[in-house]
């Protein structure tokens, strides 16, 4: 592969920060700033805090990451001492459902992350189907906090370890009465995880794994619990991302699903995305996103768009 500038955006890829000082030295000639090897930084200039995408997007559930998975990375622009904010919308079509998530964020010194989510899924048609009437939504709320642990995936470049993070989410459906007539034991519950995200600047790749324990069915918009299962099981979500240019970002991601109802199968959910970032404040995911079954119907697969306004 030929090596090329590390310039990292994301939707999932991210930017280096290089830091350049001056050392004053008694009775000598004026300093000039040290220099840094091509291969440590992007060829470009930094605008303010933190570069371009250094907090990924907003995932599904808005928390700072990829489109499915949830990163290690704390969202927005905010440094060590400062705290960046982000807006988000989403909007997934598949073939018999619709999603919509919006919500917002605060990175508070690149440390700890608070987000907040809606989520509306509309039955559209079937809904009539399934005996809750044509255009049924079900919405969810979600509260979520993550924490950075350890690490620091822009810094730390010549470490072996990722940056790690710890997370919880709480969710809430809308609709106690609906999901436990389906079999969810609850219409509330929580997430609990720990994500780790590696960058590699020189090959212009960002790889991340999250181990989510959860009880929650389609992310929890169908309630938490069932009569297969209510404990707490493990779920892996993961990304890898490739940059193609320092604004333009290819990518995969997958991520596990429990089936805890009895009426339907849960299945794991997988993308493949392009992600563009015009400015660092702006960006915007185009992804092809394959759900498999959702509430008896097979084979739900359509777009994934997303955009993101932040600072």
């Amino acid at each position: 592969m030929r090596k090329r500038s590390p310039n990292l955006a994301v939707y999932t890829v991210i930017l280096g920060i290089s830091t350049l000082g001056t050392v004053s030295v008694h009775a000598q000639p004026p300093p000039t700033p040290p220099t840094v090897a091509p291969s440590a930084v992007p060829d470009r200039q930094i605008e303010s805090g933190r570069l371009l995408l250094t907090g990924g997007v907003s995932n599904v559930e808005g928390a700072g990451g990829g489109g499915l998975a949830t990163w290690a990375l704390i969202t927005g622009y905010g440094t060590r001492d400062s705290i960046g904010v982000n807006v988000h919308g989403t909007y997934v079509r598949l073939t018999d459902y619709d999603l919509t998530t919006e919500g917002f964020a605060f990175g508070l010194y690149n440390r700890l992350e608070i987000s907040y989510a809606h989520q509306d899924f509309n039955t559209l048609r079937i809904g009539a189907l399934l005996g809750v009437g044509r255009g049924f939504t079900f919405s969810q709320e979600i509260l979520g906090a993550k924490l950075r642990v350890y690490g620091d995936a822009i810094y730390d470049q010549d470490s072996y370890f990722p940056q790690i993070a710890v997370g919880a989410q709480y969710k809430v459906s809308n609709k106690n009465n609906i999901v436990k007539a389906v079999g969810a034991k609850s219409s509330a519950g929580i997430d609990f995880y720990v994500a780790a995200t590696k960058l590699y600047l020189n090959e212009s790749l960002l790889v991340d794994a999250t181990l989510r324990m959860t009880r929650a069915n389609e992310l929890g918009i169908l309630g938490f619990g069932g009569p297969r299962s209510n404990e707490y099981r493990p779920q892996f979500e993961g990304s890898i991302a490739y940059l193609l240019t320092k604004s333009i970002a290819i990518g995969a991601e997958y991520r596990t699903k429990s089936s805890n109802l009895g009426f339907t199968k849960e299945s794991d959910w997988k993308d493949i995305f392009i992600a563009w970032a015009p400015t660092k404040n702006v960006s915007v995911t185009l992804a092809y996103v394959d759900l498999g079954t959702i509430a008896t119907r097979k084979n739900q697969r359509g777009v994934y768009l997303s955009a993101q306004l932040g600072f």
